[in-house]
């Protein structure tokens, strides 16, 4: 557990030095409430640093840098704009069409705001 977040290493650490689903290697991964997850990998020899963010049945968004210290930087600060998606939305993805269109905006506005 990471201080008083709410945050985890996702599955007790178990996927760290594993493959990551954009290539790199899985240098951070923590989940919140096993509804939120942040991965951070790395491939230093080709200056590939990528956060991806997920909230279970909704997103999977990554987001490309090229050093360590921003894609760290973001990793921290989007766990509060993620907290605050995640509590938005409908747990474990749309019940129903309505839910979808709903979600539409608040979606692409977390996109937006982390491209």
């Amino acid at each position: 557990m990471h201080a008083d977040t709410g945050w985890s290493d996702y599955e007790g650490g178990a996927t760290l030095g594993g493959m990551g689903s954009q290539g790199g290697t899985i240098v951070r991964d923590e989940g919140f409430r096993g509804l939120l997850r942040l991965t951070y990998e790395a491939d230093d020899s080709r200056s590939f640093h990528v956060v991806t963010c997920g909230v279970s049945g909704w997103l999977s968004h990554p987001r490309f840098f090229d050093n360590a210290a921003d894609a760290l930087h973001a990793f921290e600060s989007m766990k509060p704009a993620l907290e605050e998606l995640g509590a938005a939305l409908p747990e474990g993805g749309p019940r129903s069409t309505a839910d979808g269109w709903a979600a539409g905006p608040l979606l692409a506005a977390f996109r937006v705001r982390f491209s």
